[in-house]
């Protein structure tokens, strides 16, 4: 039996189980997740609001932005607070404030030791024991904590309105006046966020953990780590360490057995016939940059609103495009120009491949394009009206906004895009037929490059398996299948198919060598990362199977990144092994990029936050969006750049590159992403987090801890590496835009010349 034969069995076999876990873990998260009480009542039987309340009120948070504006167990974003976190310090000092007041007549921080340390046993036992009650859906709350949930209700009341009181508040958390429109929505969105911090102290059933597994941090009510997450934490370092060791050897063996490959002397490339659907890809090229200057545009607003609150340089544009807008379109349009740069690839690279252009697929091509055009239109105008409170809830979940970062979407929306995707599946799919139908050396990437096409259509759906009200661990089981599984999955294995072809008709590798390596990479990253999606959550209402499964294959995705070093030697002696390579110098150039964001964005970055130990103190702080910014442009941002290179040098053969247009954006581009995470993401998480390791999660997001002038500072350090990185997105447009602006002709053509040194 073949090796690449061997590889496709083991691949099946892989994620036939992987998948049967995922899926049996999704029913047991759906029996275990946090119960949601019919009637919240006080002890004297008072009836303090219902389920209908607390449902409702989710929905006018999933309106206003949901995880857009602060973040609740953690996932969203990060200026305003974690409303669990921050509803459980408040009702937790309200309390012990009423008690001290009640019990010993004077405020509970002018209390002795003593007196404190038994009001905060008090606390512990009040909050963390369970009085829900399963066969009558009824949650019982004393009449001491049924005034502290009034009084910390009230709070939110008043902050979500425009009451004078909470302005200073508002600005901090870059809130607009009036993010809830009426009195009755204000009132349950705080009930809502009661239920969510309810569920991060409560002791599960029969158990010492919450629901949460006793995140966030807050040790005032008993709230650390628990014991599993310590036990996970060592063992996932323990697999990380044991696979890149593995990794290693398979490595030094399989590369001895290797012998190099002389590469043709002219560009096999050229013969490519170029069809009128893959010319027609062009015009998705230029929505990926007019997407790619939108994005950083709005980035810029986010980021200052961390400093200004309402305002951008004087202005009050909250009330326009207050700070849960801005961020839902920055976080969309990166993985929409992304994704529209890899969709525009595999539409280019299809007939490439086969040399068969079907009937009408130039008309697919456009149409689908337009589609395109009319989503991102139609679902950013419905969430302005959404997010502007102009829309009402009964359209929000449909054509608004659905308050889930990364697939915010209305479901409208989603189904389209979902429509979409399957559009190009068939005509990609039935572009590469031909070339499926042939048994040739190629016919594993092929195959390979297919099925991720496939596996791209189909696994958006996994984002319309939740509805308006299914539970919030639901919701987020589903939600990383689509963010984790879809675009850093299936969309990575489609890439590297797609670089494995071209570098095989490049002719810098053997046909046989690249097939086993692509099944091989294949079958390494999908071995930690179809369970490895459980590291997201850990903390969202989940129960220790999860961290155990989450923390010990989550470790095996950052096996394949400490080896990037190899790989990036590789690209880097392909791009020089002979004179014509230089039309493609700068494609593999981001290839390089790719490979060493990988291993500091994805690998570094990305291990420091995935340990249990560690994000139980580390999620939703400043170092989520240094890992976040780092993989996600780092990796797939660059990816999708190089890959719309490759496509331009087959669209526009005999056009002359502006290499010093191309050096400077590919320069400017990596400098500013190093900068804005080496200037502010990791300084400003790591502060954060020693500010959570002394007080507690709460003041590590708080209004305290982020109006300090240090942070400002660090915040305003954007300045330069967002510059510089701006400077190299526009660069690259322009160098795109004098493409078909008064392009310069090639003179001579590149041909057999002497290869150029390898030092």
């Amino acid at each position: 039996m073949s090796t690449s034969r061997r590889l496709w069995i083991a691949l099946a076999l892989l994620l036939g189980s992987t998948f049967s876990v995922l899926l049996w873990m999704g029913s047991e998260i759906h029996r275990t997740e946090p119960p949601m009480p019919e009637r919240v009542v006080s002890a004297d039987g008072q009836t303090l609001f219902t389920r209908e309340d607390i449902e409702q009120g989710r929905i006018v948070w999933q309106s206003i932005g949901g995880q857009q504006l602060g973040t609740v167990w953690g996932h969203g974003a990060l200026v305003a607070p974690d409303w669990s976190a921050d509803w459980l310090h408040r009702e937790a000092t309200g309390l012990l404030d009423l008690w001290a007041q009640n019990d010993h007549g004077g405020a509970f921080d002018k209390l002795d030791a003593g007196t404190q340390e038994s009001l905060k046993a008090r606390l512990r036992e009040e909050l963390r024991k369970n009085t829900y009650t399963p066969a009558t859906g009824t949650l019982e709350v004393s009449a001491d904590r049924a005034l502290a949930i009034s009084n910390v209700a009230a709070h939110y009341v008043s902050l979500f309105g425009n009451d004078l009181a909470t302005q200073q508040l508002r600005e901090t958390y870059a809130m607009r006046n009036n993010s809830v429109d009426t009195l009755e929505h204000r009132d349950q969105l705080a009930k809502f966020f009661f239920w969510t911090a309810w569920a991060t102290v409560t002791n599960r059933p029969d158990a010492s953990v919450s629901y949460t597994n006793n995140w966030p941090y807050e040790p005032l009510v008993g709230n650390t780590p628990a014991p599993s997450t310590f036990l996970w934490s060592v063992f996932s370092v323990l697999f990380m360490t044991a696979g890149i060791g593995l990794l290693a050897w398979h490595y030094a063996v399989w590369q001895r057995q290797e012998p190099h490959l002389t590469p043709p002397a002219t560009d096999p490339l050229r013969g490519i016939t170029i069809t009128p659907s893959m010319r027609a890809t062009a015009k998705y090229f230029w929505v990926v940059l007019a997407l790619l200057l939108t994005q950083i545009l709005l980035g810029a607003i986010t980021a200052h609103y961390q400093v200004e609150g309402q305002k951008f340089y004087g202005f009050d544009i909250s009330q326009i495009f207050p700070y849960s807008l801005t961020r839902t379109w920055h976080t969309e349009l990166a993985v929409l120009w992304i994704a529209t740069a890899w969709l525009a690839t595999g539409l280019y690279i299809g007939p490439a491949v086969s040399g068969h252009e079907p009937k009408f697929q130039r008309l697919g091509v456009n149409v689908l394009w337009v589609c395109l055009l009319i989503i991102v239109i139609g679902a950013f105008t419905g969430q302005w009206f959404a997010v502007m409170q102009k829309l009402g809830l009964k359209y929000n979940f449909w054509f608004g906004h659905q308050g889930w970062e990364y697939v915010d979407l209305g479901r409208f929306w989603q189904m389209f895009l979902f429509v979409g995707l399957l559009l190009w599946l068939v005509l990609v799919g039935r572009a590469l037929w031909p070339a499926l139908r042939r048994k040739d050396d190629l016919a594993s990437i092929i195959g390979l490059l297919f099925l991720s096409t496939v596996a791209i259509a189909l696994f958006y759906g996994a984002g319309l398996m939740w509805g308006e009200r299914t539970s919030l661990s639901m919701v987020e089981y589903w939600r990383w299948w689509v963010v984790h599984l879809w675009v850093e999955g299936f969309f990575e294995v489609f890439a590297v198919a797609v670089i494995s072809f071209l570098f095989v008709k490049l002719g810098l590798v053997r046909a046989r060598t690249a097939t086993v390596n692509v099944l091989f990479a294949t079958f390494v990253f999908m071995a930690g990362g179809v369970l490895g999606t459980f590291h997201h959550l850990y903390f969202t209402g989940t129960t220790t199977a999860v961290i155990a499964l989450g923390a010990s294959f989550s470790a095996l995705e950052v096996v394949p990144l400490a080896l990037i070093g190899m790989e990036a030697y590789e690209t880097w002696a392909h791009s020089r092994a002979t004179k014509w390579m230089e039309r493609y110098r700068w494609p593999i150039m981001f290839f390089l990029a790719v490979s060493f964001w990988n291993l500091v964005g994805a690998g570094l970055f990305g291990f420091l936050i995935n340990t249990p130990l560690a994000l139980y103190y580390m999620q939703g702080l400043n170092l989520t969006p240094l890992h976040g910014h780092t993989a996600l442009f780092g990796v797939y941002g660059m990816l999708g750049l190089g890959l719309m290179l490759f496509c331009l040098r087959g669209l526009k053969p005999d056009v002359q590159w502006n290499e010093g247009h191309l050096r400077g954006a590919f320069w400017a581009l990596n400098i500013g992403l190093s900068l804005m995470a080496l200037l502010t993401l990791l300084p400003l998480g790591i502060l954060q987090l020693n500010a959570v390791l002394e007080h507690g999660y709460w003041y590590g997001r708080s209004a305290e801890f982020m109006s300090q002038p240090l942070i400002h500072l660090l915040i305003w350090m954007r300045v330069p590496g967002d510059t510089i990185f701006a400077a190299g997105a526009l660069l690259i447009c322009w160098f795109v835009a004098r493409m078909w602006i008064a392009p310069r002709r090639v003179v001579a053509e590149y041909s057999s010349e002497p290869a150029l040194s390898h030092g």
